[in-house]
Parts: C-alpha cells; sequence; structure tokens
C-alpha cells in the first residue's frame, strides 16, 4: 500500500476522510476544536442526551485531544502559547459515542482509541489522527488565531476552544475510516518480538 499525503480542508467530508489509509499523512487546514478535560467529555455526552446545547456545531468537524497553554492579549482575545496532544485512551468510555452523536470527521491526540472506538469511526466515517508527542513547536506552528472558546466557565484546558489552523500538521492516520489501527499492528508486532526474546532466553537457558 502506497502512503500519500493529503491537505484538507475543514470541515471535512464523509469521501475526503474515507480516502484515507492507515499510515497516510495530513495536512489540516480551516477550524479544529481542542480540549483536554475529561469533564468536558462528559458534558459533551449530557449534551447528546439533552442537557444543555452545545457550545458548538461540530459536525464535520474534528475534535482533539490537545492541551494548551494560554494567555490573554490586550485586546482581551485569547492567544495559545503552545499546544501538546495528551492521551486519546483516556476518553475510551466516551468516543463511542460522541464519534456519531457529533457528527465528528476526525479525532486525535496521542496514543490511540480502544477497538470499539475504531468500529464507531468506520461506520460513522472518521478518521484517528495521531500528533507528534513532544511536538509542540511543530504544532503550534499552524495555529493562526482562537475563534471561539465553548464553556468559558471551566478551567483553561477543559474549555473547548475553537482555533483556525493552516496546514496544521504532519498528522498521521493512526486509525482510519475502514477499521484499521496502526495501534493494533504495532501492538502484533511488539507481542510477536516479544515471543522471540522468550524464545531467545530459554534456548540461551538451556544452553
Amino acid at each position: 500500500m502506497t502512503l500519500r499525503e493529503h491537505d484538507l480542508t475543514l470541515p471535512l467530508t464523509e469521501d475526503a476522510v474515507r480516502a484515507l489509509n492507515v499510515g497516510d499523512i495530513v495536512y489540516l487546514t480551516g477550524e479544529i476544536f481542542a480540549t483536554a478535560g475529561m469533564p468536558t467529555h462528559d458534558r459533551l455526552l449530557g449534551c447528546l442526551d439533552g442537557v444543555e446545547d452545545l457550545p458548538f456545531d461540530l459536525k464535520g468537524g474534528a475534535l482533539f485531544h490537545l492541551g494548551s497553554l494560554n494567555e490573554e492579549g490586550e485586546d482581551g482575545a485569547l492567544r495559545i502559547v503552545y499546544m501538546n496532544p495528551t492521551t486519546s485512551t483516556r476518553f475510551n468510555a466516551h468516543m463511542p459515542r460522541l464519534i456519531p452523536g457529533l457528527g465528528l470527521r476526525a479525532t486525535g491526540g496521542k496514543g490511540g482509541l480502544s477497538a470499539e472506538s475504531a468500529k464507531a469511526m468506520a461506520e460513522a466515517g472518521c478518521v484517528y489522527l495521531a500528533f507528534l508527542g513532544g511536538g509542540a513547536e511543530i504544532i503550534t506552528a499552524g495555529i493562526r488565531r482562537v475563534t471561539g472558546i465553548g464553556w468559558p466557565e471551566m478551567i483553561s484546558h477543559y474549555r473547548i476552544a475553537r482555533i483556525e489552523v493552516d496546514r496544521l500538521g504532519p498528522l498521521t492516520v493512526g486509525i482510519d475510516a475502514h477499521g484499521n489501527s496502526i495501534y493494533d499492528r504495532t501492538t502484533a508486532a511488539a507481542l510477536d518480538k516479544r515471543q522471540a526474546i522468550l524464545e531467545e532466553m530459554r534456548k540461551a537457558r538451556g544452553a
């Protein structure tokens, strides 16, 4: 399979998302949504249950697991000093409902998501985009400005930030919209390697 690079504009179409394969490289331009908060994901589920309205229409959008350091300018506008991915597996219990419920076409962070989430992505037409861990400088370079803040009463990294980005990336397709996951392959390869190491150790002890 030939891996490709894609320059995509948000909001994303289902066709554009289903054209992506595991390992492809993606650059995003448009508006993304970002939060690092577990309580935020709980609250988003509450929105699906009718507890309150969503702060933004996320349909066709990208909700990323990104933490940030922010500062307020003299004009009152919020500026992101830097952003870095947080571990997506923290949200394994939330994403299978949030992906179809919010109409997401992309999500992401670091570490991947569960098989249940991958199944939801395949059914809904959504991909998981992996950010480079520790790559705050690269990620932040793609940020142009904050265009909105959802739930400003929450502490800063729990809020949902709507952010204009220009060629945000490189991002790697970690889970595609066909149910393929680079994390499953990595785990299988690691287990195979572990087995080979154990066999070598047993042989060495028996020598």
